[in-house]
C-alpha cells in the first residue's frame, strides 16, 4: 500500500510547560520563531502557536500572537500556521476570539476549535455547545480553517451535528488526541473507533499526551494520517521521562519512522492542498 505524504504539525509551547519544566520551551516571540524554523527546515507543515507574556504566563493578547507570527512568517514563509482558542485558561468568548481578528501578513490560517468540554489530569477545559458555536463562527466570518481537537468519541459525534446544521463546513481537519488523562486512552483499538467514526473526506492527524506521544505518532504515520507533535503534549523522549525533549528532536524522529516506510513528507504547499486550505480561499503565497 503506497502511502500519501505525511503532515507534520508541531505544537512548541502549549500553555502548560515552563523552562523549570524544560529549560528548552521556548517563550518569547524570538525563541518560538527559532524553533519553528529549525522543525520547518526538518519537515514541520503546520505550526500550532500559544502566546506567552513577558513573565512566561499563557496569554490571549493578539498583539503577542501578532509579534509571535510575524517573527515565525519572516522565517518559515510559507507554513501553515495555527492559533489557540483553548478554554483551559481563558474562559471569555472575547478572549478567545481576540486572536481571531490579526488580519493581514499576521492572519492565522487555522485555529483550534475542541469540540466538547474534558478533564485534564488537574483542570478542565470547559466547551460549551454555546461556546463552541460561537467560536466557530468567529474563524469562518474570517476566512480562518478550524482544526477540530477531538479527545472522545463524542466529540466526533458533535462535530457531526454542527455540521449537519452547517455550523462547521469543508474542509474538516481533526486533531485526535489519546492518552490524556480524564479522556480516551492511547490504545491502537481507541484510534481505529476514532478513526472509523470521523465524516468521509476528513484529514486527521493524531496526537499523545506525554508517555503515549511516539507510540500515537506512530500508529498514526503508518496508518496513512498525520502527526501533531512537540513540547505542548510531552517534554520527555521516552516514557521513562530520563531524556528532556525538544522540538526539533521530535520532528526530526518522525521523519525518521516515515523514511523508514518511504512515506514521503508533506511541504507547506503539499499540506494546503492535502487539507482543502484552498477552497477557502486562504493564501498559498
Amino acid at each position: 500500500m503506497q502511502l500519501g505524504k505525511l503532515i507534520i504539525n508541531i505544537a512548541p509551547t502549549g500553555n502548560i510547560p515552563t523552562k523549570a519544566d524544560n529549560f528548552q520551551v521556548p517563550i518569547t516571540p524570538e525563541e518560538i520563531a527559532k524553533d519553528c524554523h529549525l522543525c520547518y527546515q526538518a519537515g514541520a507543515a503546520i505550526f500550532h502557536l500559544h502566546a506567552r507574556d513577558a513573565d512566561g504566563k499563557p496569554s490571549y493578547r493578539a498583539e503577542l500572537y501578532q509579534a509571535i507570527i510575524s517573527a515565525v512568517r519572516r522565517q518559515c514563509p510559507e507554513a501553515i500556521i495555527c492559533v489557540s482558542t483553548s478554554g483551559r485558561i481563558f474562559t471569555s468568548l472575547t478572549e478567545r476570539s481576540e486572536v481571531l481578528g490579526l488580519n493581514g501578513e499576521v492572519k492565522p490560517d487555522m485555529a483550534s476549535l475542541t469540540l466538547g468540554s474534558h478533564n485534564f489530569s488537574r483542570q478542565a477545559s470547559v466547551n460549551s455547545p454555546g461556546m463552541i458555536r460561537d467560536l466557530a463562527e468567529a474563524m469562518y466570518s474570517q476566512g480562518i480553517v478550524p482544526e477540530l481537537e477531538i479527545f472522545d468519541l463524542g466529540m466526533i459525534d458533535f462535530a457531526k451535528h454542527l455540521m449537519d446544521k452547517g455550523v462547521l463546513r469543508e474542509p474538516f481537519y481533526f486533531n485526535l488526541i489519546l492518552g490524556s488523562l480524564g479522556t480516551l486512552n492511547a490504545t491502537p483499538f481507541n484510534l481505529a473507533i476514532m478513526i472509523k467514526s470521523l465524516p468521509p473526506g476528513s484529514t486527521w492527524a493524531t496526537g499523545g499526551i506525554g508517555r503515549f506521544q511516539f507510540y500515537v505518532n506512530s500508529m498514526a504515520i503508518t496508518m496513512g494520517g498525520h502527526v501533531r507533535v512537540g513540547l505542548e503534549d510531552s517534554i520527555y523522549l521516552d516514557p521513562q521521562k530520563e531524556r528532556l525533549a525538544n522540538n526539533l528532536g521530535q520532528v526530526e524522529r518522525l521523519v525518521g519512522v516515515a523514511r523508514a516506510i518511504n512515506r514521503k513528507i508533506a511541504t507547506p504547499r503539499e499540506a494546503r492542498e492535502i487539507i482543502g486550505l484552498k477552497t477557502l480561499g486562504v493564501a498559498t503565497d
